[in-house]
């Protein structure tokens, strides 16, 4: 039995084809920005002289802007009559804007694009995951977010791998590399154009009465605060990198280390939020932030450099049991009339959130060593289990009938 409200999509036990219409959207849009975003700090400072403070101010200030536009979409997504043209102009921005690095002459250059590019995935984020969870039957949730975020992180694999081939043997210019990532995101935005529609009608979706801006209440509460708790455990991959190479491993076989996590990814989120749909949400979502304790844990006490192989590849593993398995929690627990609003503030929540958690861990890290970081993370995050395991456990989700 559904929910009081809840809108019943479609019963076929396939995937429909919006869902795999996003995951190629996803899938182009990730090699088209993984293309770029590696190379965005040489390009920085060897091309346009910037010192390595402004590009921390850069990647903050557009971590910000994304979180605060996410909340702002996902408002929006709930009154407007069409959500697919909101995903639509996310998308476009993003693509669209991308080509100007080829051309920038100043660091406030690259600025203005990542501001930009990261407006657009706030725009776009919380509207894509709402018309997703309104387009599959609640019980298939976990298999549809599975397969988005698992075409999601194989264009995230691919696009560094397409770089560093094209830099290897036929492009030399980081500017003519920039005009050529650019091609996928406009095909991506095509796609959109093509495919994409509302899946149900605007009196459907909206609930009656005022319509207020506010924090959710009651479960969905007590959910984004366990998961605010648990992001603050979660330092920016980009530390886990640093430990690598503090471990030993080579600054040239980084970008390959990076790949097999993005590979490992692209492989576990889509069986993985089927998974979800099997054996319930509580237990793949514990599992996956058991692995992450563990394998905080690891790096902390690691000492050798095939070491760091072998636990980045387990940490891929973490995102598969969760970055479906997450949304899919998300729009159980969520009001259908305010499903747009609730990705909104988890979104806002996660990208906010993010910025302490980094901040903590690399203080912690420059006073007390890399051990003493990773512990605390880890010791966050077992606490984090704990607690996900007490609320998925005691409180359900809204009588949907996909398993909790």
């Amino acid at each position: 039995m559904m929910a009081a409200g809840e809108i019943s999509p479609m019963k076929n036990k396939s995937i429909p084809g919006l869902v795999w219409t996003f995951g190629w959207v996803s899938f182009l849009t990730d090699i088209s920005t993984d293309m770029i975003f590696p190379l965005l700090p040489i390009f920085l400072t060897q091309y346009l002289g910037a010192e390595k403070g402004f590009l921390g101010l850069i990647e903050g200030f557009a971590d910000s802007t994304a979180a605060f536009f996410m909340l702002f979409s996902g408002i929006l997504a709930d009154r407007t009559r069409d959500r697919s043209k909101i995903v639509l102009a996310g998308y476009s921005l993003s693509s669209l804007i991308k080509p100007i690095l080829a051309a920038a002459w100043t660091p406030w250059v690259v600025f203005f694009v990542r501001f930009s590019d990261r407006m657009g995935k706030g725009l776009r984020t919380s509207p894509r995951d709402s018309l997703i969870a309104d387009s599959v039957d609640p019980a298939e949730r976990g298999k549809a977010y599975g397969l988005q975020r698992s075409m999601d992180n194989a264009g995230a694999m691919l696009g560094p791998l397409i770089a560093t081939f094209l830099l290897a043997f036929f492009i030399t210019d980081l500017r003519k590399l920039f005009l050529i990532a650019s091609l996928p995101g406009i095909l991506a935005v095509a796609l959109i154009f093509w495919k994409v529609r509302e899946t149900i009608p605007h009196e459907k979706r909206v609930s009656a009465g005022k319509f207020q801006i506010k924090f959710p209440s009651g479960k969905l509460r007590i959910y984004l605060f366990i998961l605010c708790l648990f992001i603050l455990s979660c330092s920016s991959d980009a530390f886990l990198i640093l430990r690598a190479q503090e471990l030993g491993v080579p600054t040239k076989f980084l970008p390959i280390l990076w790949a097999i996590l993005q590979g490992v990814k692209a492989f576990a989120v889509l069986p993985f939020g089927i998974l979800s749909d099997k054996i319930g949400r509580r237990k793949t979502m514990l599992m996956g932030w058991i692995v992450y304790t563990l394998v905080y844990l690891g790096f902390g006490r690691a000492t050798e450099a095939w070491q760091a192989w072998a636990l980045f590849a387990c940490y891929g593993f973490f995102y598969g049991f969760t970055e479906g398995t997450e949304r899919a929690i998300l729009a159980d627990y969520a009001d259908p009339s305010m499903r747009g609003q609730a990705f909104g503030w988890y979104y806002f929540v996660v990208g906010m959130m993010a910025l302490p958690a980094s901040l903590l861990f690399g203080t912690i890290w420059q006073r007390f060593g890399s051990q003493t970081a990773f512990t605390l993370s880890a010791s966050i995050s077992a606490l984090c289990v704990f607690l996900l395991y007490l609320f998925l456990r005691l409180v359900p989700s809204s009588k949907n009938t996909e398993k909790i």
